[in-house]
């Protein structure tokens, strides 16, 4: 799964990466984005504005928002069969703006049962989560866009940690995930990144608190007996 990320490159650094149109006014880099706060998202490939919604799709028969605490992430191998994403996987699937995620890993032994680790890009680069959108309507009658990420096996690098991952587009994939597409021909696109282009190493234990949004979250932290903090 995907329960946090970071998006912390300036505002123009992604637009020139991923070659977007009109950024949000008020962009802010975050360290620690946590499902129900807001996410940059692109929904279209003609103008490619960027826009902000709620992390946690939340559809538009939902009673309520509470729904969209368990739907931050979604399936790629049952996007067809799931009422929640079914009509969101043909019509409206979107972008999610990135440049790294965390995963916890299970530990055996210890007095701490997880370790945190974060994954990039090789240099850090931005990138895409694979995702999907809808528009809620209030009881009072306003409207909310709300996002999920979907996620996939894990590849080899991510595979140590965690069995699933988020699906990561890059410049070269990001666009066609939004071209007007049969569903078959949007499988391909829902598959590993490969674990040759991403590096990954172990952080704070502060990500679990998402008051804590600062870039010591990011920094790398040696783990008894590891050789190196990067791992390839």
């Amino acid at each position: 799964m995907c329960g946090r990320f970071t998006l912390t490159l300036e505002a123009e650094d992604v637009k020139k990466e991923l070659d977007l149109g009109p950024m949000p006014a008020d962009w802010v880099a975050h360290y620690n984005v946590a499902p129900s706060q807001p996410v940059a998202v692109v929904a279209g490939a003609g103008e490619r504005k960027v826009e902000w919604m709620r992390w946690g799709l939340i559809p538009s028969w939902a009673k309520d928002t509470s729904i969209g605490d368990l739907l931050i992430n979604a399936r790629s191998e049952t996007l067809t069969e799931k009422p929640a994403f079914r009509n969101a996987y043909s019509r409206r699937r979107c972008l999610i703006l990135a440049n790294g995620f965390y995963e916890w890993q299970k530990v055996e032994q210890g007095p701490k049962p997880t370790r945190i680790y974060y994954f990039q890009l090789t240099g850090g680069r931005a990138f895409a989560f694979a995702g999907l959108w809808e528009t809620w309507k209030s009881p009072e009658g306003q409207d909310l866009r709300s996002c999920t990420i979907i996620t996939c096996a894990a590849n080899a690098i991510v595979a140590h940690i965690h069995d699933r991952m988020p699906v990561i587009l890059d410049r070269e994939s990001c666009w066609k995930w939004l071209e007007d597409r049969r569903i078959p021909d949007l499988q391909p696109l829902l598959a590993p990144y490969p674990a040759e282009k991403m590096i990954t190493f172990p952080v704070s234990r502060l990500v679990n608190d998402p008051a804590h949004d600062s870039k010591d979250l990011v920094a790398p932290v040696k783990l008894p007996g590891q050789a190196s903090l990067l791992q390839q």
